[in-house]
């Protein structure tokens, strides 16, 4: 079976990036694995959670893919994951030769951390649009001093309880051209947008200096990590929030404004049939988002719409468009937010356009394909069924949680797994022993049951609640904050994580990445992103 699946030397696979043909570059390594080090444009689609995602990332069965692994034992990981593909109806599934490792034996660059592409268009941003930027030893003295200035924190609404600067307001870069008018009302006062390091901060800072708003509009320089850095202490637990309610008057100025910048972008909005048209398209990839927040589209989403909250959409492209050169299709309610984010996608090179969201509500999609994963076919079991269970001779007890909450704690006995080292874990055991697979919900854990079935094992149950089966049946729970060992941990990227809980070092090390990732990049890489630096003039401003 493996034999079907054709090797592609990096030398090509750049080739391919660089046709203008669509291509999916996906790297079916762990989150911890890929973040160590990938190809630029890759797309993080980890084995353990292949056949929930694909679909999202990769609507269409024939485009091309490239999947990527760690190169070891013949590229196994991505072969297997080939093989998963293959099952799902795509037609047009490669395997980059030796894995990450022949990527950098060609002479090619592999990039730490994640989010690369839109990491690196935020610092192209502040130098192309000379963002202005204030340091938090600055603001500190600005707050001290009591200089009036409305300061928000651009990231999602729980990464501001974790931590913020103190004052913050939560605002994501989304909803800021909707909310800004409501938060700043007083067109004099400064406003200063934050994050966790720099991308929000400067692409926030840069959207509402694009949109024309009439305040001084500044970039906390390196956000909560900068703030710790500067010695200052960092709020925890802050539930402030944007006000829900905008008036019609605010919004109505704010819509003007959307307008405005849409036009200077050529920003397109589609009727329902050109939409239409756009999403049954045989040869092209479109994806059709919703980019307001969860609560609205929970409300009123567009059924055929993928929630993509727009500030998050520019962050981590990567984890929504999976496909390059894709086009993108921004449901648009209120004529602010669809429109300013259209204009963000086509700097970094992606085809967008807008519809309207009476003309979106009449959008459809060819069906998904049924059973994609086969949990319907697989056991669940509940507290009373694992209480009977655990008390038979030999019983396997595997948690696929992450190694992070693992530690924390876990149902005593159980170990640590994750589902490309499955079966390495699980060597020793007979193929007629008892499993029973701890998850997040049925549906990833019975992606590692699908493996192990079709390895032999026959004895395969899956916990309803995941660990909360196990508390329901009055079993105990143990921790083990040295297990698995850091080594192991594969799901966990610590040069992301650690910054977050206090480690200065950390914060400077990642800092430090997203300053130099220009420097690392190639032409090729770069030429993707099409920045338009133009400010605007006093007339749009005002």
């Amino acid at each position: 079976m493996a034999d079907i699946f054709p090797l592609i030397s990096a030398p090509t696979v750049r080739e391919w990036l660089n046709d203008r043909s669509e291509i999916a570059l996906l790297d079916v390594r762990e989150a911890g694995e890929f973040g160590e080090g990938h190809p630029f444009f890759a797309i993080p689609l980890p084995y353990s959670r292949l056949e929930l995602d694909i679909e999202r990332l990769a609507p269409r069965r024939d485009v091309r893919i490239v999947l990527i692994d760690g190169g070891a034992q013949d590229e196994a990981t991505a072969r297997r994951a080939a093989r998963r593909l293959d099952a799902l109806g795509y037609t047009r599934v490669s395997i980059l030769e030796g894995g990450v490792h022949g990527w950098q034996a060609a002479g090619y660059t592999l990039f730490k951390g994640v989010n690369v592409p839109s990491k690196t268009f935020g610092e192209l941003v502040e130098h192309a649009c000379e963002t202005p930027r204030i340091s938090a030893a600055e603001l500190a003295k600005r707050q001290n001093e009591r200089v009036p200035l409305v300061l928000l924190d651009g990231r999602t609404a729980e990464e501001h309880t974790k931590m913020t600067i103190p004052g913050a307001v939560s605002c994501p870069n989304g909803e800021l051209p909707y909310r800004v008018g409501a938060l700043a009302a007083d067109p004099h006062t400064p406003i200063v947008v934050h994050c966790a390091g720099r991308t929000r901060s400067i692409i926030g800072a840069q959207l509402l200096r694009n949109l024309g708003v009439p305040n001084p509009v500044i970039a906390l320089e390196n956000g909560t990590q900068g703030w710790a850095l500067a010695g200052l202490t960092l709020e925890h637990g802050s539930t402030r929030h944007y006000p829900d309610a905008v008036d019609e008057r605010t919004v109505a100025e704010a819509r003007r404004r959307a307008a405005a910048l849409a036009a200077r972008f050529s920003i397109a909005t589609l009727d329902q049939r050109i939409a239409q048209s756009w999403l049954d398209a045989a040869d092209r990839t479109t994806y059709l988002l919703d980019v307001r927040s969860a609560e609205e589209f929970a409300r009123d989403g567009v059924p055929a719409a993928v929630h993509a909250p727009g500030g998050q959409l520019l962050q981590a492209t990567d984890q929504t468009i999976g496909v390059r050169p894709a086009r993108v299709l921004l449901a648009d309610h209120d004529g602010v937010r669809a429109p300013v984010i259209a204009t963000w996608l086509v700097q970094m090179g992606i085809e967008a356009a807008l519809v309207a969201a009476e003309d979106a509500a009449a959008l459809e999609r060819s069906a998904a394909r049924a059973d994609q994963h086969a949990a319907s076919k697989l056991d669940l079991i509940d507290a009373r069924g694992l209480r009977e269970l655990n008390d038979v001779d030999v019983l396997h007890l595997v948690d696929l949680r992450s190694s992070a909450a693992y530690r924390k704690g876990h149902p005593a006995g159980a170990r640590w797994s994750i589902r490309p080292r499955l079966l390495e874990t699980l060597a020793t055991a007979r193929a007629s022993d008892p499993f029973v697979l701890f998850a997040d919900s049925p549906e990833l854990a019975a992606l590692a049951a699908l493996d192990l079935r079709e390895a032999g094992f026959t004895s395969v149950w899956i916990a309803a609640n995941g660990i909360a089966t196990w508390s329901e049946a009055g079993l105990p729970l143990e921790a083990s904050p040295h297990v698995p060992a850091d080594s192991e941990r594969i799901d966990h990227l610590f040069f992301v994580h650690d910054r977050h809980e206090g480690n200065l070092d950390a914060a400077r090390a990642y800092l430090a990445w997203e300053t130099g990732l220009i420097a690392q990049c190639a032409p090729d890489e770069l030429d993707h992103f099409r920045i338009e630096a133009k400010t605007p003039d006093a007339a749009f401003s005002h």
